[in-house]
């Protein structure tokens, strides 16, 4: 039997709420899950909450929480650049809310996980999975695709008898290819200042961390391109679910998590 219990702490100034899942055997460990863009604390289609339950009934507890400005918390919006305090404020609250959790794991996915790059190695949070990590400046996507998003979609393309169909035939518009060619031929880009800083900030967390990419997601390619390819702590499912929404990605999340939380 689980317990949900929802409670508001202070982060500079603004009542931030958050949500508390606790089973009645519950261990020393929890989780905590930072959403991440503007995403409120239940997740997509209420998966943050029903992945908060599921995890607590394993004996596991969950802190889950809306930063300041978003969903049902106060103050204005620091966006995830700006979000250390935020999650200091809920690593705070979870801690005085479970005190029997003696260590906090925390998972974040996009620029969720971005944001415990920058920020964990200042706070009392004990191990990482970071999910598809944004790694782009600013608010806005880019409009063009990595090179090695453009490679595999074209390699898709050609191993597909219907499209070698429209090529040979005349269906596929050849300025179009050729562009589509020249982008995957294009060699990787030098690291953003963003990238810098969330290796700096990783680097300095001295505790465990593992990088969870959903290979056919075009964040986790653009995370990939930027990323060092011999990084043991990188594991991928073959999905291109950012949020691990279809079955084969949330069960492979869920055992992730599940091996981490015990260590």
């Amino acid at each position: 039997m689980t317990t949900r219990r929802h409670l508001t702490f202070a982060c500079e100034g603004a009542t931030l709420v958050g949500t508390l899942d606790v089973a009645q055997a519950s261990g020393g460990t929890g989780l905590l899950l930072v959403s991440g863009g503007n995403e409120l604390r239940g997740g997509a289609w209420g998966g943050q909450a029903q992945l908060a339950a599921r995890l607590a009934q394993q004996g596991f507890p969950v802190f889950r929480y809306d930063r300041r400005g978003v969903g049902d918390s106060e103050g204005d919006n620091p966006t995830f650049r700006h979000s250390g305090q935020d999650i200091a404020a809920a690593v705070a609250a979870f801690r005085a809310n479970a005190p029997h959790v003696r260590q906090v794991v925390a998972f974040g996915n996009c620029d969720a996980a971005a944001a415990l790059m920058l920020f964990a190695h200042g706070l009392a949070i004990d191990g990482l999975v970071l999910a598809n990590p944004w790694t782009i400046d600013g608010e806005e996507a880019p409009q063009a695709m990595p090179a090695a998003a453009i490679r595999s979609r074209y390699l898709a393309k050609l191993t597909n008898p219907r499209e070698v169909w429209r090529l040979l035939t005349g269906g596929v518009n050849l300025a179009k290819l050729a562009k589509g060619l020249r982008g995957a031929a294009a060699s990787q880009t030098a690291p953003t200042g963003l990238v810098a800083e969330m290796k700096a900030g990783l680097a300095a967390f001295h505790g465990p961390a593992a990088i969870l990419l959903a290979s056919k997601d075009r964040t986790a390619q653009m995370f990939e391109a930027a990323w060092d390819k011999s990084d043991a702590r990188v594991a991928r499912i073959d999905s291109a679910s950012h949020s691990f929404s279809d079955d084969a990605a949330r069960e492979w999340l869920f055992a992730r998590l599940v091996d981490t939380l015990e260590g």
